[in-house]
C-alpha cells in the first residue's frame, strides 16, 4: 500500500494556491447539473450583471452568497444548477456606447441602427468576457453550459410570447400619458428609475389679467417655463375668492393666448393663493385636470430638453436657459412680483444625472391591476414567497397595493424592439408574434421595451419557457431561492413574481434572500463623487478570493448593510495564513497514512473525544445557520471551532501523543487529525473555496475534489458529552494559569506550584487521570490535586466549574492588590448572577422557551452563585 505522504508550502500565498483551481473545477464540469433524477433539484438564477461594466463590492457580495448555499447543497446530494448570465442594460449600456462613439468623434445618428447594434453587441462581448473573468476570479460555482443573455433569441421569444400575450388580454395599451423622460438619453423612464434629490429652488409669484381687464388672479410655479404651454388656471369650486371667476379668461402673459379659469376640487385652496397654472403636456396632475375639462395639451419642448416652436421667441433655448431668460421678461412686464427661496424634490435620472422632466409623450403601458391583485393573493396562500428577512414582504406588498401602470416602452435602440407595426398607409397597428407577410407595407415601432421587461422572465425564460416541454423548464422551475439586494425589490423582484404567476401559474423562487449595501467604513454608500469605492479584483490580488468571500459572507446580517473594511479582510486572511499552518502541521504528523488505515475505534484520550464531540456540535450549528442563510453566524461557530478549538487546544495537546512512544496512541490521534482536518474543510468549503480544495486534495481522505465531496453529518457514535465537560475544565484550568502568570509577569518557562481543590473527589479523580495536560500546559514545580485541600495563605486564586486554583507565589504577590482583584472578580459574578435571575424572573422566558433552555439557564445562575461564594471566601481569608 502507498504511503500518502503529501506537504503543503511552507507560507499561505492564496494568489499560488488560487492560480488555475478554477480551471480544474469548470474543466472537470463539477458546477454542472447534471439533470440526476436520483437526486432532488436545487435551482438559483443569478441575478444578472449589466453589461455596462466590471463588477463591483455589492456582485461580488451578492454572487458569494449564491455560491456558499449552491456549494453546500451540491455537498448535500442536490441536484444543484446555478445558472448565469447578463442583462443587455438598454439605457445604461446604450449610454456607454455613444459616449465611446462621441469620443471617436461620431454618433448613433451617423452609423444608422444596424450598424449601432452591432457596436453594442461588441461592447457586450468585451463586457462579458470581463465579468466572466472576474466570476473565475471570485470561484463561482455557475454552470456555464446554460449562460444566458436577455437579449438572446430564448429570451428575444419569451418576451414577445408575453407581449403578445398581454396585448391580446388587453393588459398592454397604447396612450398619450405625461411620462418621466430623461432629455440627456431622450427616453422615457418608468416611476422607480427616477431618484428624487432635495434641490433649492424658487417659487415664482406672477400675476395673469383677466382678459377683461377687470384685474388679475395670482398664481405660483416653481417651472416658469412650462407657462408657455398653460391652456388654464384652475382653482377650487367651493373658494369663494374665486366662484365668481370660474368660466372667464386670462390672458396667458408673453404668450398672448386667452385660457379659461376652471373649477376644480383638486386644487387645494390653502396652498398658496389657491389659484394653479395648468400645463396639461407638462405635468401628470394638470394632465388628469385637462382630461376633466377637454383643455388642450400644448407640449413647449423637444425630446432633447430644448424648447419648440410652441415657445415662440424662446425657441431653440435650452429648458433652464429659457427660465431664466423668461423670468426676466416677466419681471419687466411687471407680471413677476416675486421669487421665493424653496427647497423642493426633484426627479433625477437613475441613468444620466439629467433633471428628469414630466413630459406628454405616446407611450406604451401594462395595466397593472390584474397583474398586482394576483401577486398580493399569491402572499396569503402556502405557495407564497418567502421574505428572509420576512419585514421585506411589507415593503413589496405596500408597493404592489399602491402600483401604477408600467411605462414599459423606451426611445432606444439597443434592446428587444417592440413587437407592433404600423401599415405604411392606412396607419392599422398590428401587435403579433411573427411579422407582417406583407412586411414591406408595414414600419415596425422604433422603440425597444424597458430593460426589466425582459428581466422580468429571467426564472423561467432561461429555462426554455415558452417551450413548456423544455426538460431544463420541467426539472428546474420554480427555483429555489433568489438572492438580491434591497434595492431592487420594486424594480425587479416584484415583477418577477407577478409574471411568473400570469405566466407558468407558480411562483419564481420559494425564498428571497435580501442583502443591503455595501457601504465603506464609515458608513457612507460608495460612489463615484466620494472616491471611496473599491474595486473586489483588488481586495483579491492583495489577500486572495477566499480573504475577500469570508469577510462578505460573514461581515452582516440579512437584510443589513455591510461596511467594507480592509483591516477585516487582512484578519480573515489571517484566519486563512492559521489554517494552513495547522494543516500544514497535522499533515506533516500524520505520517503517509492512507485512508483505509484512518481507524476512530482506537482507546482515545479527553483530547480526542472533546475534539470530536465538538465537531459534531459545529457540524449541527453551520448546517442550522447556513440552511437559514445566517452565513454570518455559521462562519462565527466554524471560527471560534478552528482557530480556538482545533488549532490552539487540540493540535498542541495532540503533540503528546504525536511525539511520545505509544504507536497505538499515535495512530488514533493522526487518525482524529485527518478526519477532523477533513470534515472542517468540507464545512469551511462554500466560504473559502481555494484554500479548502487545496488542502482537501493533500489529505488522504481526498476524492476528485471537494466541491462534490459529502457535506459533513453528525456522527453520534464519536459524541461524548462527559469527556467534553472534562475538557473544558482543563481548559479552564490552563487559560486560569496562564491569567495569573501574566499578571504576576511570571513567564511559563518559570515553574510554579500548583494546587487544586476539586468540588468532589470524582471532579479531583479526573484531573488527576489528565494531569500530563496539567503538567505539559501549565509547567508546575508541583502539582497538588485534592478535594480536601486547605487553601494556602498567601497565594493567587481563581475560581472555575467544579474546583479552584491556587498558586502560592511568596513574594510575588500583593495581598492588596490581590483583594482588590478578587473583589473586582466579585463583581463580574454579582453581575452575571443579576443577569441570569432577571431573565429567569420573566415569566414569559419561563413559561414559553423550552425546559432545556430554562434548565440551563438554572444551572448557570448556581454555578454562578457558587463562585460567588467562593470569591467572597477568599477575599475573608486573606483578610484574616
Amino acid at each position: 500500500m502507498e504511503n500518502h505522504e503529501v506537504s503543503l508550502p511552507t507560507k499561505y500565498d492564496p494568489n499560488a494556491i488560487e492560480k488555475g483551481r478554477y480551471d480544474y473545477w469548470v474543466d472537470g464540469k463539477f458546477f454542472e447539473a447534471k439533470d440526476d433524477k436520483t437526486k432532488e433539484p436545487f435551482t438559483v438564477v443569478i441575478p444578472p450583471p449589466n453589461v455596462t461594466g466590471k463588477l463591483h463590492l455589492g456582485h461580488a457580495w451578492d454572487t458569494t452568497l449564491q455560491d456558499i448555499i449552491t456549494r453546500v447543497k451540491r455537498m448535500q446530494g442536490y441536484d444543484v444548477l446555478w445558472l448565469p448570465g447578463m442583462d443587455h442594460a438598454g439605457i445604461a449600456t446604450q449610454a456607454k456606447v455613444e459616449a465611446k462613439l462621441k469620443e471617436q468623434g461620431t454618433s448613433r445618428y451617423d452609423l444608422g441602427r444596424e450598424q449601432f447594434l452591432e457596436k453594442s453587441w461588441e461592447w457586450k462581448e468585451e463586457y462579458a468576457t470581463f465579468i466572466r473573468k472576474q466570476w473565475e476570479k471570485l470561484g463561482l460555482g455557475l454552470d456555464y453550459s446554460r449562460e444566458r443573455f436577455t437579449l438572446d433569441n430564448g429570451l428575444s421569444d419569451a418576451v414577445r410570447e408575453v407581449f403578445v400575450t398581454l396585448y391580446e388580454k388587453d393588459y398592454i395599451y397604447r396612450g398619450e400619458y405625461i411620462i418621466n423622460w430623461d432629455p440627456t438619453t431622450k427616453t422615457a423612464l418608468s416611476d422607480i428609475e427616477v431618484i428624487y434629490h432635495d434641490v433649492q429652488g424658487h417659487f415664482y409669484h406672477m400675476k395673469y389679467p383677466l382678459a377683461d381687464g377687470s384685474g388679475h388672479i395670482e398664481i405660483a410655479t416653481t417651472r416658469p417655463e412650462t407657462m408657455l404651454g398653460d391652456t388654464a388656471v384652475a382653482v377650487h369650486t367651493e373658494d369663494d375668492r374665486y366662484k365668481h371667476l370660474i368660466g372667464k379668461k386670462v390672458t396667458l402673459p408673453i404668450v398672448g393666448r386667452e385660457i379659461e379659469i376652471v373649477g376644480d376640487d383638486y386644487v387645494d385652496m390653502e396652498f398658496g393663493s389657491g389659484a394653479v397654472k395648468i400645463t396639461p403636456a407638462h405635468d401628470p396632475n394638470d394632465f388628469e385636470i385637462g382630461n376633466r375639462h377637454d383643455l388642450e395639451r400644448i407640449l413647449v419642448m423637444n425630446e432633447d430638453g430644448t424648447m419648440n416652436e410652441n415657445a415662440g421667441k424662446y425657441k431653440g433655448m435650452d429648458r433652464f436657459e429659457c427660465r431664466k431668460q423668461l423670468v426676466k421678461d416677466l419681471q419687466e412686464e411687471g407680471i413677476l412680483f416675486e421669487i421665493e427661496e424653496h427647497m423642493h424634490s426633484v426627479g433625477h435620472s437613475e441613468r444620466s444625472g439629467a433633471v428628469v422632466e414630466p413630459y406628454l409623450s405616446t407611450q406604451w403601458f401594462v395595466n397593472m391591476e390584474p397583474l398586482a391583485k394576483e401577486a398580493i393573493s399569491l402572499q396569503e396562500g402556502n405557495d407564497k414567497v418567502n421574505f428572509v428577512p420576512d419585514r421585506f414582504e411589507k415593503t413589496y406588498l405596500n408597493w404592489m397595493e399602491n402600483i401604477r401602470d408600467w411605462c414599459i416602452s423606451r426611445q432606444l435602440w439597443w434592446g428587444h424592439r417592440i413587437p407592433a407595426w404600423y401599415h405604411k398607409e392606412t396607419g392599422e397597428l398590428y401587435v403579433g408574434r411573427e411579422e407582417p407577410e406583407d412586411i414591406e407595407n408595414w414600419e415596425q415601432d422604433n422603440d425597444v421595451l424597458d430593460t426589466w421587461f425582459s428581466s422580468a422572465l429571467w426564472p423561467f425564460s432561461t429555462m426554455g419557457w415558452p417551450d413548456e416541454n423544455n426538460e431544463d423548464y420541467k426539472r428546474y422551475f420554480p427555483t429555489d431561492v433568489l438572492v438580491t439586494g434591497y434595492d431592487i425589490i420594486f424594480f425587479w423582484v416584484s415583477r418577477m413574481i407577478f409574471q411568473s404567476i400570469e405566466f407558468t401559474e407558480r411562483r419564481p423562487f420559494k425564498d428571497v434572500l435580501i442583502h443591503g449595501l455595501v457601504r465603506d467604513a464609515e458608513g457612507r454608500k460608495m460612489s463615484k463623487s466620494l472616491g471611496n469605492g473599491v474595486d473586489p479584483m483588488d481586495v483579491i490580488d492583495k489577500y486572495g478570493a477566499d480573504s475577500l468571500r469570508y469577510f462578505l459572507a460573514t461581515g452582516s446580517t440579512p437584510g443589513q448593510d455591510l461596511r467594507f473594511q480592509w483591516e477585516k479582510v487582512e484578519s480573515t486572511w489571517n484566519f486563512a495564513n492559521k489554517i494552513w499552518n495547522a494543516s500544514r502541521f497535522a499533515l506533516m504528523n500524520m505520517d503517509g497514512i492512507t485512508n483505509e488505515e484512518i481507524d476512530l475505534t482506537g482507546e482515545k484520550s479527553v483530547a480526542d473525544y472533546w475534539i470530536l464531540t465538538r465537531l459534531n456540535e459545529t457540524v449541527e450549528q453551520v448546517t442550522r445557520n447556513v440552511d437559514k442563510y445566517e452565513f454570518g453566524e455559521a462562519g462565527r461557530h466554524l471560527y471560534n471551532f478552528i482557530w480556538d478549538d482545533f488549532c490552539d487546544w487540540y493540535i498542541e495537546m495532540a503533540k503528546l501523543p504525536l511525539y511520545g512512544e505509544d504507536e497505538a496512541k499515535k495512530k488514533t490521534t493522526r487518525s482524529i487529525l485527518a478526519y477532523v482536518l477533513d470534515n472542517t474543510m468540507r464545512m469551511l468549503h462554500p466560504f473559502m473555496p481555494f484554500i479548502t480544495e487545496e488542502i482537501w486534495q493533500a489529505l488522504p481522505t481526498k476524492g476528485e475534489s471537494i466541491t462534490v465531496a459529502s457535506w459533513p453529518q453528525v456522527r453520534k457514535d464519536l459524541h461524548h458529552e462527559e469527556a467534553s465537560e472534562q475538557m473544558k475544565q482543563l481548559v479552564a484550568i490552563i487559560r486560569s494559569v496562564r491569567n495569573i502568570r501574566a499578571e504576576v509577569d511570571t513567564p511559563m518557562s518559570k515553574q510554579i506550584q500548583l494546587m487544586i481543590k476539586a468540588n468532589t473527589e470524582e471532579i479531583a479523580d479526573q484531573l488527576e487521570a489528565n494531569r500530563h495536560y496539567l503538567d505539559r500546559f501549565c509547567n508546575p514545580s508541583e502539582l497538588i490535586i485534592d478535594a480536601n485541600l486547605t487553601a494556602p495563605d498567601k497565594a493567587m486564586s481563581a475560581v472555575i466549574t467544579g474546583a479552584e486554583l491556587y498558586l502560592p507565589l511568596e513574594g510575588l504577590i500583593d495581598i492588596e492588590e490581590e483583594i482588590a482583584r478578587l473583589q473586582k472578580e466579585r463583581e463580574k459574578w454579582d453581575s452575571e448572577v443579576q443577569l441570569v435571575q432577571k431573565k429567569l424572573s420573566n415569566d414569559k422566558f419561563v413559561n414559553k422557551a423550552p425546559e432545556h433552555i430554562v434548565q440551563a439557564e438554572r444551572d448557570k445562575e448556581q454555578d454562578y452563585i457558587d463562585k460567588r461564594d467562593k470569591v467572597d471566601a477568599r477575599i475573608k481569608e486573606l483578610q484574616s
